[in-house]
């Protein structure tokens, strides 16, 4: 379970032995069963399985902002930073294996491994960019446009994911999604 977290860190910093063994001291695994929520201000690491990161409107449709698949962290980034309560929600949409660290610990870590900040710069500019570009799609492309670039970037979201969650996450109808699905297969 540890050896993919071990993995990730090592292809983003340069840890010793001592320093990467501490950082996994801080990490707790976490197994839960499909459609739970998960709550606090932690950041998770996907082991196994997959956690989807959603709003809900006022009118009650929710909105997937992100979706976290093996071998990626994910966490209600604004929360996590701010401390305040999250607007976003964190739940599994598969039986998901996780390793997970709170934000106390975290920020431990960044004032105990110089390193560890490093990471943290590099996990905030990788989200950043990825938050940016969703932003930019859903300003600049229809929805047509953004299922192509779906299937292109992240093929595994269309394979291993309902329609519904895939239409929350291209911010399009149930409806819309079944039409550009059905234009895409030969006559």
């Amino acid at each position: 379970m540890y050896e993919q977290l071990t993995k990730y860190i090592q292809d983003n910093i340069p840890a010793t032995e001592k320093e990467l063994e501490l950082i996994l001291s801080y990490f707790k695994p976490l197994t839960i069963k499909k459609n739970e929520l998960l709550g606090g201000q932690r950041m998770f690491f996907v082991v196994k399985g997959c956690l989807r990161i959603f709003f809900i409107q006022e009118d009650g449709q929710d909105i997937t902002r992100y979706l976290a698949f093996e071998n990626n962290f994910a966490t209600a980034l604004v929360s996590f930073i701010s401390q305040e309560p999250s607007l976003e929600f964190i739940q599994t949409l598969e039986n998901t294996e996780l390793l997970y660290i709170s934000r106390r610990d975290f920020h431990h870590l960044l004032d105990t491994i110089p390193l560890w900040d490093k990471f943290y710069r590099h996990y905030l500019e990788h989200a950043y960019v990825t938050n940016t570009n969703r932003l930019m799609s859903f300003i600049t492309m229809d929805a047509i446009e953004r299922y192509r670039i779906l299937l292109k970037e992240n093929p595994i979201i269309v394979q291993r994911l309902p329609n519904k969650i895939v239409a929350s996450y291209l911010n399009i109808s149930q409806e819309t999604l079944s039409r550009i699905k059905s234009k895409k297969r030969p006559s």
